[in-house]
């Protein structure tokens, strides 16, 4: 019973199925653990999508950018743009099934056994996995509850970029949804940068990612998170994976597997124009 976790999918359904081939995934018996940005740029995300809510309780999904981007445009709250590729979803049959069914899933999901904790972009410098695991409950219960469309209408912008606990309304919810599904780097007093996508090494002065300006805490569970291409897998803090190695971009897919700590990817063709 194996725990894998892949990187951001981003609509590259043939490149996971046969990443989870290479892995010998097996859906009556192991999990899959998927980190965020099931949609996009990709060739075929109504197939991702379909596949993902077919494997049921076997399959782990978080929230990422691309995905609530979806649901947005899908409320008519953000336009349909050509290279994100997902009027496909909005144009199938069982679309508000599969809608539905992503507005549902988590922002913060953790194993009920194993110390193990997944996000899409990261956690906030300013939180502890406590606090965390509070935020993203308050977001969650907004997506699935009966305001979810005011939700998505105001969750786009850049402010606030620091965390303060007196933080109410939209701006707490915005600060919570750009944590965990837009963050990269931080500067060094903990405010928040979108701008930067490069690398730790190619990054504007002054900035820091976030699992390095964060303080770690002995009884932080093991992070995974994707996002963050630009990283190829490579992260300075111990016990924190990232996962996101551009599978979309022409580089490739890539799967952790808990159990004996195996990395395994496969090479991808460049799917994004």
């Amino acid at each position: 019973m194996a725990n894998c976790f892949v990187g951001d999918v981003q609509g590259c359904y043939d490149d996971l199925r046969r990443l989870l081939d290479l892995a010998k995934f097996d859906p009556t018996e192991d999990t899959l653990w998927l980190c965020g940005d099931l949609v996009a740029r990709g060739p075929d995300s109504l197939g991702v999508l379909r596949f993902v809510k077919s494997l049921g309780e076997r399959a782990v999904t978080v929230l990422g950018n691309h995905d609530l981007h979806l649901l947005a445009v899908a409320g008519g709250h953000a336009p349909l743009k050509k290279k994100d590729k997902i009027e496909p979803i909005i144009k199938a049959p069982d679309a508000a099934e599969l809608l539905d069914w992503l507005r549902f899933q988590p922002l913060l999901a953790e194993h009920p056994e194993h110390p193990l904790l997944m996000v899409h972009a990261g956690l906030s410098p300013a939180w502890d996995v406590t606090l965390a695991r509070q935020c993203a409950r308050e977001v969650e219960s907004l997506l699935q509850g009966e305001h979810y469309q005011w939700l998505l209408k105001h969750m786009y912008g850049d402010h606030p970029d620091s965390w303060s606990n007196e933080l109410t309304g939209i701006e707490r919810y915005r600060y919570i949804i750009n944590v965990f599904t837009r963050m990269r780097f931080c500067y060094f007093d903990g405010r928040l940068d979108f701008k930067c996508k490069l690398g730790p090494k190619e990054s504007t002065p002054g900035l820091r990612p976030w699992f390095e300006q964060r303080e770690h805490h002995v009884d932080d569970p093991i992070i995974v998170f994707g996002h963050w291409a630009a990283l190829m897998g490579q992260c300075s803090v111990a016990d924190i994976k990232a996962l996101d190695t551009g599978c979309v971009w022409g580089n490739s897919l890539t799967l952790w597997r808990y159990e004996d700590d195996a990395l395994i990817a496969t090479p991808c063709p460049v799917h994004a124009k």
